[in-house]
């Protein structure tokens, strides 16, 4: 695997040494059990691309999040490199898909930092599944 995982308080970050083709879920990420807890109701994770060299993103970069319970209306917010490019509410359910823009990536990606770092708020604690959630960024 070519993604290591730390976790920092309220943040999971995922660094790619490399760019990893298909789906990958949360699990293979390494992320863990412990960590996947909704602490307050709010996720933060940070998918940091730095150095990742040669890549081509999916031809729709999607990121999709399934939670073991249903929930009412929460909040998503994507931001690359300082931009906000996803600001959505999702209504009713136990996932959410986040489909991203390639082309507006590719626009403000840079030659030093690139962070994804995905938000969301929800209105009650709730566990990451985090074998049926997962992203799939590179092609």
């Amino acid at each position: 695997m070519s993604e290591n995982v730390q976790i920092n308080q309220g943040e999971i970050n995922v660094k790619f040494n490399g760019p990893t083709a298909g789906k990958l879920t949360f699990s293979d990420l390494g992320i863990k059990a412990e960590d996947a807890s909704t602490h307050g109701g709010f996720l933060r994770v940070v998918f940091d691309f730095e150095g990742i060299g040669e890549h081509h993103f999916f031809k729709m970069p999607t990121i999709e999040v399934a939670y073991d319970k249903e929930v009412a209306e929460t909040h998503w917010q994507c931001d690359f490199n300082k931009k906000t490019i996803i600001d959505k509410m999702d209504h009713h359910g136990k996932s959410t898909v986040i489909l991203l823009n390639r082309k507006e990536i590719e626009s403000l990606e840079q030659h030093h930092e690139n962070k994804l770092i995905m938000h969301a708020e929800f209105p009650e604690e709730v566990l990451i599944d985090l074998d049926n959630s997962y992203v799939n960024f590179f092609k």
